[in-house]
């Protein structure tokens, strides 16, 4: 027997969705033999894309019943039978959340018409549900609405079982074990954690710390570990006791942070990042004819860098961006070996430094332009970003070139002074790393503010 169901969301944060609707037929392999089709009152806000999508809105589920109150009508319709659905790792593990939060432990067997499809129907472009229907001519109705969906899935899974005339396709790809979900207490653990962005800290049972991470979303990260199959997440997982973590609201302070304290706890499953996380560095020369040529080397703590990347493939992307976007030679970034014009030069695209067609002194202006924009020499700077709280702030001080910490203050406070700063300030240290991890945020984030002090 067969339960075939769809399922709508409210959209949101992984594993933090509410089911809007639930539609289940229950089907013997011959026809549909009861089924249970009813809209749920999610008590969380529908997200507007939803509503676009499906056309359900927070006003039709006011009066809606909780999904408590059809848990037990749920549960008897699909006791006994294998859980069918398109994508049905995502219904399932809806609703295993839901009795999850009810305090029930669901667990069924599954089967996938995608994965199914692919296998019986391997001629189609496309194994959506709305292409593969109308590619074989089944009838739909209400799309993006759980009933419209169960019952189109419904006829498709009547079509792949006559497909399958041995039955033995079908056996293979019902899954048990893999959704008996995770250990209760990695569940206990996270449902403790916010979809914050922040730094997480992992410990064992005597609590010392085996992991530094930071996440844009801090539930979701952890989620990611305790689910994992690589040999570091089932390390972390037989091994972790407890999380605890930090919230910073901005991505750039998460990331300095989770340098700095990898750096001074050297948790052993962060081996790699004990180590400084940037291996090839940008580095300015002069040539014999006085031109500043950008080299990409292997770092060396010895001599000034301009910014540096974790490998040598990102550096040559990078050099690359720069090189266009200042206009420089692709003979004197060392993108390009050659010992008469650069390609770019036969495409018009270099003005000549390198057949000396330029002076050194105009070249030299071009790229001193980009030093200066990606050194934190001398300068004194305030990094402004988000904060924790939407009446919150957070502020990076660099202070004669150097990075002193972080701080957060209120909106209403104005930062704009040194001796301010200094009085609210993190100290953090201060090494290649956290200025790359800061130039590397200045490139990429447009929304982080600076102000020169």
């Amino acid at each position: 027997m067969y339960a075939i169901l769809d399922i709508e969301t409210t959209g949101g944060q992984f594993n933090e969705e509410g089911i809007t609707e639930i539609a289940i037929y229950k089907f013997d392999g011959h026809e549909i033999v009861d089924q249970f089709i009813s809209l749920v009152n999610p008590e969380i806000p529908i997200q507007p894309f939803v509503v676009k999508l499906t056309g359900i809105n927070n006003t039709m589920l006011q009066n809606a019943p909780k999904f408590f109150e059809v848990a037990k009508r749920i549960i008897e319709m699909t006791q006994d039978c294998i859980i069918v659905a398109h994508n049905a790792s995502f219904d399932y593990r809806i609703l295993r959340t839901e009795f999850r939060r009810l305090g029930y432990d669901f667990n069924q067997q599954t089967l996938c018409t995608v994965e199914l499809s692919k296998r019986l129907l391997p001629e189609q472009t496309s194994h959506s549900l709305g292409k593969l229907v109308r590619a074989l001519g089944i009838p739909m109705a209400d799309r993006h609405r759980a009933s419209g969906d169960a019952l189109a899935t419904v006829k498709l899974f009547q079509l792949l079982l006559s497909k399958d005339t041995e039955k033995e396709i079908v056996k293979e790809f019902i899954k048990s074990e893999i959704q008996k979900g995770i250990a209760p207490k990695l569940l206990d653990i996270i449902e403790s954690m916010p979809s914050k962005t922040g730094v997480y800290y992992i410990h064992n049972e005597k609590g010392n710390l085996i992991y530094i991470g930071k996440s844009k979303n801090i539930k979701k990260r952890i989620n990611q570990h305790f689910t994992g199959t690589n040999s570091k997440s089932k390390k972390i997982q037989a091994a972790v006791f407890t999380v605890t973590y930090e919230e910073t609201g901005s991505e750039l302070v998460a990331l300095l942070k989770e340098s700095e304290e990898i750096k001074i706890n050297k948790p052993i499953y962060n081996r790699a990042q004990r180590r400084s996380l940037f291996q090839t560095a940008l580095y300015a020369e002069k040539d014999e004819k006085g031109y500043l040529n950008l080299k990409l080397q292997k770092a060396d703590g010895r001599k000034k860098e301009i910014t540096s990347f974790t490998n040598l493939q990102e550096g040559k992307n990078a050099l690359f961006r720069i090189t266009a976007n200042y206009h420089l030679c692709q003979k004197l970034t060392g993108l390009y070996e050659t010992k008469e014009a650069c390609f770019q030069y036969k495409i018009k695209e270099c003005d000549g430094a390198c057949l000396g067609e330029i002076s050194a002194d105009d070249y030299n202006l071009r790229v001193q332009e980009f030093i200066d924009k990606n050194s934190f020499e001398s300068q004194n700077m305030v990094i402004s970003d988000k904060g924790r709280t939407i009446h919150e702030r957070s502020a990076i001080l660099i202070e004669n070139g150097i990075y002193q910490g972080y701080a957060f203050y209120a909106l209403n406070y104005q930062i704009n002074k040194i001796e301010i700063l200094r009085n609210i300030i993190i100290p953090m240290q201060n090494n290649r790393d956290t200025r790359t991890i800061i130039q590397a945020s200045l490139r990429k984030n447009k929304y982080l503010k600076i102000t020169k002090l």
